[in-house]
């Protein structure tokens, strides 16, 4: 098997930001603000972001971005839901996997994700899993308030140990979308603290931590988008996480945002033009910019090699 990325991180206590992509020209802005840092990154893609690409055009891009990329980056499946999805992933070329069947009961979790291990290893793919269960509204994926629930530090060592799972997502008060609070921001470090000792070797995963600056808010509400009273993870929660045993931190609403506010502030100001390059660009600098600040809240710059 190729170098597990995560590894390194959580050797030397740093996180690699985990950026999803739906447009070759995101995975170029995060690919170029990666280069710029000296880091590591791990671009992602969703079962929908996969069909909005079309596996084969993404298998070819996939091999592309990977020939010329001058840091270590890694492709990965975000939230794949079936066996089926995850040996798809596989097959296109990417690196690592996310198996996600936290919903499920427990027993069910543990049997597809040894099954997808058992593939994923022999194929020398590493797997990640989730234990516990986010809040929020991802893609397709949504999970109501009252279904959410975080995961228990004993069940992360007990389950980890019987499905030989590469890394491991928890639920530690984290939500997906841009609507994570509407009071005061909180994450459970002391969980966080119990299933690090419990699983001292294992990387653990942070999902659903988008920043969701609230300059970015106001710029869009500006710009027109309906984003009223989005609210994110503060960046100090992510610095303490980073250095602990969060290896791996995941960010899509506010990818998402950055490059609509390059390309809905590029328009306002040039909109007689036709030429559609001069908007994508500007999407694509807001998100290079964007994935340049996070490398540096990660703790992940100049540790690409």
């Amino acid at each position: 098997m190729k170098d597990f990325l995560l590894k390194d991180a959580l050797k030397n206590n740093y996180a690699v930001g985990a950026f999803n992509f739906s447009t070759v020209e995101v995975l170029k802005a995060i690919i170029a603000a990666a280069e710029s840092q000296n880091s590591p990154i791990i671009a992602q893609v969703s079962e929908s972001a996969i069909s909005f690409m079309g596996e084969e055009y993404l298998k070819d891009i996939i091999k592309s971005a990977r020939k010329q990329c001058k840091v270590p980056i890694s492709f990965h499946l975000d939230h794949g839901k079936s066996y089926e999805s995850a040996v798809k992933a596989i097959d296109m070329g990417c690196d690592s996997v996310m198996i996600d069947c936290s919903m499920l009961p427990y027993e069910d979790n543990v049997n597809i994700t040894s099954k997808v291990v058992e593939y994923a290893h022999s194929k020398g793919v590493f797997v990640e899993a989730e234990l516990g269960s986010l809040a929020g509204t991802e893609d397709d994926l949504t999970v109501e308030e009252k279904d959410s629930c975080y995961t228990s530090p004993q069940q992360a060592k007990e389950f980890v140990e019987r499905t030989k799972v590469d890394s491991l997502a928890i639920a530690i008060g984290t939500k997906h979308g841009a609507y994570k609070y509407s009071g005061e921001a909180k994450l459970r470090f002391d969980i966080l603290e119990q299933i690090q000792n419990l699983l001292p070797d294992t990387p653990l995963v942070l999902h659903g931590a988008s920043g969701v600056d609230s300059r970015d808010v106001q710029r869009l509400l500006e710009l027109g988008v309906n984003i009223q009273g989005a609210k994110g993870i503060p960046e100090e929660f992510l610095r303490r996480a980073s250095k602990m045993h969060i290896c791996k931190i995941n960010g899509d609403t506010d990818v998402r945002m950055s490059y609509m506010i390059g390309i809905l502030s590029n328009i306002e100001n040039n909109n007689k033009s036709i030429d559609y390059r001069g908007y994508l660009g500007a999407g694509m600098q807001e998100v290079a910019k964007l994935v340049s600040h996070k490398i540096e809240v990660y703790n992940s710059a100049n540790k690409a090699n």
